[in-house]
């Protein structure tokens, strides 16, 4: 996975030396705080812990007021997995971790932002609302890496200094889609028809991060 990383970041910083001399770019590096969630299946239940979450991007000014980024975030999480019902006849009971020791993964974000920054471009302080769509690439010790629809939304404020340097202080809520099994239901017509059945992870957190203005 690790390749991934590396290609990600250099396509990322590839661009941002290509784009000196323009007045449109900005290379933010992130930080921040996400929050943990549990997501249910039939049988057992998953929790995605807290963690922190770290990433890079691209960001480009098409007005103003408003801006497409391309980027790239990680978190580093513990996925424990829980039993719901007793397994081989009551040998696991149900809320036993069945994955303990064994539970290590990551879940890594690149994706498509839009955000518009409301107030005139002179203020020294921005606040804006954002949202975007990609991929997300999970990571699990066991069923090793699997590529999942993800979106996000965010909002904040963005601070200017008199420098290069600005600092966004934001909010977002991340979510991961992915198909965990089927379920069956009966048609009059069909007979059985099997349905794909989703789990999605939504979680919140605190972030900032720092952005450098190529025009300055």
């Amino acid at each position: 996975m690790k390749k991934y990383h590396l290609l990600v970041v250099f396509f990322l910083f590839s661009l941002a030396v290509s784009a000196q001399g323009s007045q449109s770019f900005l290379l933010n590096l992130y930080g921040g705080y996400t929050f943990s969630d549990r997501v249910d299946f039939d049988s057992s239940y998953a929790k995605v812990e807290d963690g922190f979450e770290y990433g890079i991007g691209l960001e480009y000014f098409i007005m103003d007021n408003a801006s497409v980024e391309l980027k790239y975030n990680r978190l580093d999480t513990n996925m424990p997995l829980y039993t719901k019902v007793p397994l081989n006849e009551g040998s696991i009971s149900p809320g036993t971790q069945v994955n303990a020791g064994d539970d290590k993964g990551a879940i890594n974000y690149i994706l498509a932002d839009y955000t518009y920054y409301f107030g005139s471009s002179s203020q020294k302080a921005l606040p804006f609302l954002g949202a975007g769509a990609g991929v997300a690439i999970l990571e699990t010790p066991r069923s090793g890496n699997g590529t999942y629809f993800a979106w996000e939304i965010k909002g904040g404020v963005k601070v200017k200094t008199n420098s290069p340097l600005s600092i966004n202080l934001h909010a977002y809520l991340q979510s991961m889609s992915a198909a965990v099994g089927y379920d069956y239901y009966w048609d009059y017509y069909w007979g059985p028809v099997a349905v794909n059945d989703y789990v999605s992870t939504f979680q919140f957190g605190l972030g900032f991060s720092l952005s450098y203005n190529f025009s300055k």
